[in-house]
């Protein structure tokens, strides 16, 4: 009889954790990205797939160069005339989300003009914001500090760097970044 009602006991309390795990992780997510060669895409993957994350592509309406150097210059070009590019698409239903990831790749030493044009497009208050970035050997620069000074009046958590030659090895380091710097029980 006492192992029986142990066994309940511990049943319920597994069942209540359970429950109570689901409440905190169940933040519903969005990861929108900025991707010109696919490697911020391929974060921003493992990222909904590890959330459970809705995507959305951040587009400029008129492309960029398919050739690298071209873009090079057509991004050196915009960040140096404070341009914002228009983008398409949109995002009906932000009222859905509590957590946006903004992903895009390391242009210049910061990000894309195209994602400040995103981030400029839209009310985030109420929501969590989570950069991620990938590069080219880089490193961060100023990636980050730009992403925090143009979202400083919205709440965010650290977010995550990826070389771009191993994006296709970073799902673990996603991963435990999640858990342990964007504190998302997964």
């Amino acid at each position: 009889m006492k192992l029986k009602t142990i066994l309940l006991l511990f049943i319920v309390m597994m069942t209540l954790n359970i429950n109570a795990q689901s409440e905190k992780s169940g933040q519903k997510a969005l990861v929108a990205y900025f991707s010109w060669s696919g490697n911020t895409k391929e974060i921003a993957s493992q990222i909904s797939d590890l959330t459970k994350g809705d995507m959305f592509e951040i587009k400029t309406v008129k492309p960029y160069s398919s050739n690298y150097n071209t873009c090079v210059d057509e991004a050196k070009a915009e960040k140096e005339a404070g341009k914002r590019p228009a983008i398409s698409g949109k995002i009906d239903n932000l009222a859905d989300y509590d957590i946006i990831f903004i992903g895009y790749p390391n242009w210049w030493g910061t990000m894309p003009m195209a994602v400040l044009t995103f981030i400029e497009s839209y009310d985030f208050s109420g929501k969590t914001l989570v950069p991620f970035c990938t590069h080219g050997g880089g490193g961060a620069q100023q990636c980050f500090k730009d992403f925090t000074k143009y979202t400083s009046k919205y709440e965010s958590r650290e977010g995550f760097l990826s070389n771009g030659s191993s994006v296709d090895r970073a799902k673990p380091h996603v991963e435990k970044w999640l858990k342990e710097k964007v504190k998302i029980n997964l």
